[in-house]
């Protein structure tokens, strides 16, 4: 006989939407079958009392054989040897039907015994574990939705233990009275076939022997028909004992195995690692949507992940719906005010947010490492989780202290065959190293011993204490909402450039070898590799200003300046390589020691990271242009102001030329009369005739005294 349809008891734990849709069919099917049975019980049931309309109720019998075939067995519809097997039988039946008699003893034993242990304790036992099951499914459901709302507060702890208890307890009785339920559908299956078949044969066994009709070779044939069907029957037994033995041994492994499965959450994390190189992953998470202005609920759902989309199904939904697409998203936990174990979906325009809670803190970050890992189209390859696997791999290699490039290169090569080296990138897995970045070195790129900074981290906690006590010397007051309180300049506010985007902080490091065009991207590589290995998803949203003297970070909900970088300091800005959404940008700051070091800040933007590096690249050119312009400016007021300086001094001399003239023009007619005797005139400088006049003058009053 063909292979019977079984419902799977390794998922029970699971309890997926699929497997409570699969249990719905088999459910039917038990109804249909129950309901099949009743009919043929009571066909069976006449051929007993009636003895005097045996040949009706044989013919009934005989015709809802035939009738087989237009039943609408859920998981019995391809059963082509049994539909044949009660077709013969049918007709058999109906070609015996007016010769039977009142077989009542052997009929009671061989036909209606079969038939009412199948209808009586199979059934009813069915029914039974359906009740129980949907009672601990029931009690399941209250245990999860009283653990889901336990507060964050630590006071708690009894009842907090009594919700974990009262978890565990429910779930456990679940899983087991699952197991037990579908262990009794699948065994029905084979018990169908048997109830079915073992009372027609033993009315045919006992037709025969009483009548002892028929030719030798009717009643070899049908003897020899009727062997083989038995056969069949004794090999269904058999083929259900193995199967109840293997399902048992099942339940038994799984109680075992599933007990700490149990518990909401793993008292142990060692026991049950993290595991970050998933690219599929299905579960039951509580999704939180708005009800009001201010309030939110909190609903339940069965979430798995299919290709780059998010789906949830509820149960009794054949199929899930969307949620949101995966593809270039960002997800990170978040911190909720009732829930815990939150992290947040975030779409990749940043128009869409979904916020979901996990059972556990392991479970809340395999979502994490699950998403990201979608978000960065792993799961387009071939061999997905192994590459997700050498891509956490590489991530606990970058921050490694590790040798140089060069020498990892060369341990990496292969000694016989040309294999191809892995590099070490996580963004951009496959890609080819730079020839510039195989010969630098990890030290000679970035400083060793060098922290990274994952927050931004504002100037204001910084210069607040030089701020009090410049206000207090001066008699400033403080601003209290953290703003450095430095008046912008004129020319920031009338500046040609002013562009804004959405950018998320990253991370900053202090690096070395500015003029490296592979600095940022090795810069990125570092960042991105330390958030992975330290779980950190929470990434600090601002405003990014650019304008022609300065890069700005400003909050979007309070509009306060968070670090502002003078224009003239950024030495080089670049996006990544295959994630356009990634940039970054080298800043010349001068050090502690009177000297200069460099820091390379890397950001994640909603728009092309490409933009952003153009417009500071733009930004750089029109400051350069206006540098140029008011230098230019500048020296030709300088020149202006040294040609007027050279008027002043012409002027200046012409005067003093015209003076000296005039003067002596005057002493030449003071002393004309003391010289007219001579009648010469003699033009004499300017000092010459100063000292003459002054010894004329002083020799004649001289003379007249002593006269």
């Amino acid at each position: 006989m063909p292979g019977i349809e079984k419902l799977p008891i390794d998922e029970t734990l699971e309890d997926s939407p699929q497997t409570r849709s699969l249990l719905g069919v088999f459910e039917e099917d038990t109804a249909a079958i129950s309901n099949y049975c009743t009919q043929l019980y009571h066909a069976m049931q006449r051929i007993y009392d009636a003895q005097n309309e045996l040949s009706a109720a044989t013919h009934l019998t005989s015709r809802l054989l035939k009738e087989y075939d237009k039943q609408r067995f859920p998981l019995g519809g391809d059963d082509e040897v049994m539909s044949s097997t009660l077709q013969q039988f049918a007709k058999v039946i109906d070609e015996l039907s007016s010769c039977h008699a009142v077989l009542s003893t052997q009929l009671a034993d061989a036909m209606m015994f079969p038939i009412s242990q199948f209808k009586e304790r199979d059934l009813r036992e069915i029914l039974t574990l359906k009740e129980v099951f949907q009672i601990s499914s029931d009690d399941h459901d209250t245990a999860i939705n009283r653990y889901s709302r336990l507060s964050k507060r630590r006071d708690n702890d009894k009842l907090r233990a009594e919700v974990v208890e009262d978890v565990y307890t429910s779930r456990k009785k679940q899983h087991q009275t699952m197991m037990h339920y579908f262990c009794s559908l699948n065994t029905l299956q084979y018990k169908k076939k048997t109830a079915l078949l073992e009372p027609l044969l033993g009315y045919m066994q006992a037709q025969i022997s009483f009548f002892k009709m028929g030719s030798e070779n009717l009643t070899q044939q049908w003897e020899e028909f009727l062997g083989t069907i038995g056969t069949s029957v004794q090999n269904v037994r058999r083929e259900m004992e193995e199967e109840v033995d293997h399902m048992q041994q099942t339940i038994q492994e799984m109680e075992q195995a599933c007990d700490p499965l149990y518990a909401p959450c793993d008292p142990d994390p060692a026991h049950s690692p993290v595991c970050r190189s998933l690219t599929r992953k299905q579960g039951y998470l509580h999704i939180r949507s708005k009800t009001g202005l201010v309030s939110s609920s909190w609903e339940r759902q069965y979430f798995f992940t299919q290709g780059g989309n998010l789906m949830q199904q509820g149960r009794g939904e054949v199929a899930g719906g969307l949620v949101t697409d995966l593809d270039n998203c960002s997800v990170m936990a978040v911190d909720s005010d009732d829930r815990r174990f939150c992290f947040q979906v975030t779409s990749f325009d940043g128009k869409k947010a979904v916020t979901l809670q996990a059972e556990s803190r392991r479970d809340c970050e395999e979502w994490i490492s699950t998403i990201n890992n979608i978000s960065k189209r792993i799961y387009l390859s071939d061999n997905a989780e192994e590459l997700a696997a050498r891509v956490n791999q590489c991530a606990l290699e970058a921050v490694t202290p590790s040798p140089s490039f060069q020498q990892r290169h060369e341990s990496m090569r292969p000694s016989s065959k040309g294999r191809v080296a892995r590099t070490g990138s996580i963004t951009s897995v496959g890609s080819e190293p730079s020839p510039a970045l195989s010969v630098l070195s990890l030290d000679a790129l970035v400083a060793p011993e060098t922290p990274i900074q994952f927050d931004i981290i504002s100037p204001v906690s910084e210069e607040s204490l030089g701020q009090s006590r410049t206000s207090s010397q001066t008699g400033r007051r403080s601003n209290p909402f953290g703003e450095s309180g430095v008046v912008q300049s004129e020319d920031s506010e009338d500046s040609i450039l002013h562009q804004l985007f959405i950018v998320r902080f990253l991370g900053s490091m202090e690096v070395r070898c500015v003029d490296s065009v592979d600095l940022i991207p090795e810069t990125m590589r570092q960042i991105l590799a330390a958030r992975a290995i330290h779980n950190i998803f929470r990434m600090t949203e601002s405003h990014l200003l650019v304008t022609c003297d300065s890069l700005k970070l400003i909050d979007p909900q309070t509009q306060v300046t968070r670090l502002m970088f003078p224009l003239s300091s950024v030495m080089q800005s670049s996006s990544h390589q295959d994630n356009k959404r990634l940039f970054g940008f080298i800043l010349q700051v001068p050090g502690e020691r009177g000297d200069s070091r460099a820091l390379c800040y890397i950001f994640e933007s909603n728009d092309d990271g490409e933009k952003i590096c153009d417009s500071v690249g733009l930004a750089k050119q029109i400051a350069f242009h206006s540098e140029m312009d008011r230098k230019a400016v500048e020296k030709k007021k300088e020149q202006d102001k040294a040609k007027e300086k050279q008027q002043e001094e012409l002027s200046k001399q012409r005067q003093i030329e015209k003076d000296l003239e005039e003067q002596s023009r005057l002493i030449a007619a003071s002393t004309r009369p003391a010289n007219a005797s001579d009648g010469q005139f003699l033009v004499l400088s300017n000092s010459q005739s100063e000292e003459s006049d002054t010894g004329g003058e002083e020799g004649k009053k001289k003379g007249e005294s002593e006269a």
